[in-house]
Parts: C-alpha cells; sequence; structure tokens
C-alpha cells in the first residue's frame, strides 16, 4: 500500500524539530556586544503565528544528520522537489536549507495545512504527489491529505497511527534518508541515483 502511495511522489516535505533534528533546541548566549539582525523580521513571523526565540542576546541552535543531507541531495539529483514547513523560525534552519537547496522553506507556520496549499499551488502538484514526514500532532492536518504520510521512529503514537509509513531511524539520526531511500526504491531508482551521486563527488587523487 505505502509502495504505491511512493510511486507518485514529486515532492517531500519536512518537518524540522524531531524530524530533521532530534528535537533538541540549543539556546547560546550571543557573542559578547553582538546581536541578531534578523530579530525584527523574526519578531514580527512570530507575531504572525509562528514560534521564535525573542533575544538579542539568545542563540538557537539545532543539530543536523550528514546522512540526511546525502538524502535530500539524492532527492534533488532524482528530480523529486523538498520543502519544509515548521512553526518555529532560525537561522540555523534558513543555513542548513540553503547548503542543501531545498525547494520550499516556510518557517513560522502555525498553519501547516495552509502552507501546503500555497506549495501546491506553486508546484502545480496534486495531494497524492506529496509525502509529508512529521513526528507530532501538530503535523496531522497536513500528513491527513497528502499521498505519502511518513512518521518518524520518535514520533508520537497518534502520529504513527495515522501514518502509512513509519522510518526505521530516529528524527535527526537517519529518519528522513529513510524517506528518500523508500520512496526512490518504490519508483525503481534507488540505485541509479545512488551511482549518480557517487559518479558526481571530486575524484580523490
Amino acid at each position: 500500500m505505502s509502495k504505491e502511495r511512493a510511486k507518485k511522489i514529486k515532492l517531500i516535505l519536512f518537518d524540522v524539530d524531531g524530524v530533521l533534528t532530534d528535537g533538541t533546541i540549543w539556546l547560546f548566549p550571543a557573542p559578547g556586544g553582538s546581536e541578531q539582525k534578523s530579530q525584527g523580521a523574526i519578531a514580527a513571523k512570530a507575531d504572525a503565528g509562528g514560534y521564535a526565540i525573542g533575544s538579542s542576546t539568545m542563540i538557537e541552535a539545532k543539530g543536523f544528520n550528514a546522512h540526511d543531507g546525502t538524502g535530500i541531495t539524492l532527492a534533488r539529483l532524482a528530480g523529486l522537489k523538498t520543502g519544509i514547513i515548521t512553526k518555529r523560525i532560525s537561522e540555523t534552519v534558513a543555513l542548513r536549507a540553503r547548503d542543501l537547496k531545498v525547494d520550499h522553506v516556510l518557517q513560522g507556520q502555525s498553519d501547516k495545512s495552509a502552507a501546503l496549499d500555497a506549495i501546491l499551488q506553486k508546484e502545480g502538484l496534486k495531494e497524492e504527489q506529496v509525502a509529508f514526514v512529521g513526528d507530532d500532532i501538530v503535523d496531522l492536518p497536513v500528513m491527513r491529505r497528502v499521498g505519502l504520510a511518513v512518521a518518524v521512529a520518535n514520533a508520537r503514537e497518534q502520529v504513527k497511527d495515522e501514518s502509512h509509513l513509519v522510518t526505521d531511524q530516529e528524527g535527526g539520526k537517519g529518519a528522513a534518508r529513510d524517506v528518500v531511500e523508500y520512496i526512490l526504491a518504490a519508483q525503481g531508482r534507488l540505485e541509479e541515483i545512488v551511482n549518480a551521486y557517487i559518479a558526481s563527488r571530486p575524484k580523490t587523487q
């Protein structure tokens, strides 16, 4: 059942905390005398329904898994679009998304279903062509709509109960890579894309 759904996927969307990370949020004091330049923009987005650390003296940081980064690169090589929908607002997420060339980055989204609508309209896709990877109840409105709803191994039980697939790995520990490889395997392209990835790496002397 889930493999048949995976064959139709053209876009993979991820939550961040607990999915692309293990859910841990680190707060560090900003370097002495410095302030985060983007605090005004962050505060404005937070007022609109998102959530952010509204401090010029603290820096929010997250940890991302290299295996997941490779997974997102594999998706891009295969022509699959990727995206992030998250309620929190963090410059760390923006930086990681730029590094991985993620197509859609929607932070500060209190209504993730509305965010999905915006992406569908922009891409001209149908709900059944989208996979969403989540871990908590805030993700359920989107997961109930998409073609392939995926829960990470550390997801809340309510989320697992409503998913089509549960990853072997936990969020922040390779779950995103699990999803990408599952979809590519279902589409009969995993070996081809892995070989393309290897061939694209710089040759060492």
